[in-house]
């Protein structure tokens, strides 16, 4: 039997609105790292997770970027997902 499928939303502090799927997959965590390079400009990575843990890799993960890639500042932003069988309008 196929697993059910549903939509993912995040809600980040700043008011962006992020929905993944339809999907299957077991995730709970969505991260986003917004980079301030040296040439001033601002590039944005983002993914999700298993779990928390997972998810808080990542600020370990973007201090060692900022460090090998020369970002001026970075931040990063761990939001738990919604599931829901319908998308979620931002």
């Amino acid at each position: 039997m196929a697993k059910r499928k549903v939509y993912l939303t995040a809600r980040l502090p700043d008011g962006y609105v992020k929905t993944i799927g339809p999907t299957a997959l077991a995730l709970t965590h969505y991260w986003r790292v917004v980079a301030v390079l040296a040439s001033g400009k601002t590039e944005v990575f983002w993914g999700h997770s298993k779990s928390l843990a997972e998810a808080k890799r990542t600020q370990n993960l973007a201090v060692e970027a900022a460090a090998t890639r020369g970002w001026k500042s970075h931040h990063v932003d761990i939001v738990a997902v919604e599931r829901t069988e319908t998308p979620i309008a931002g």
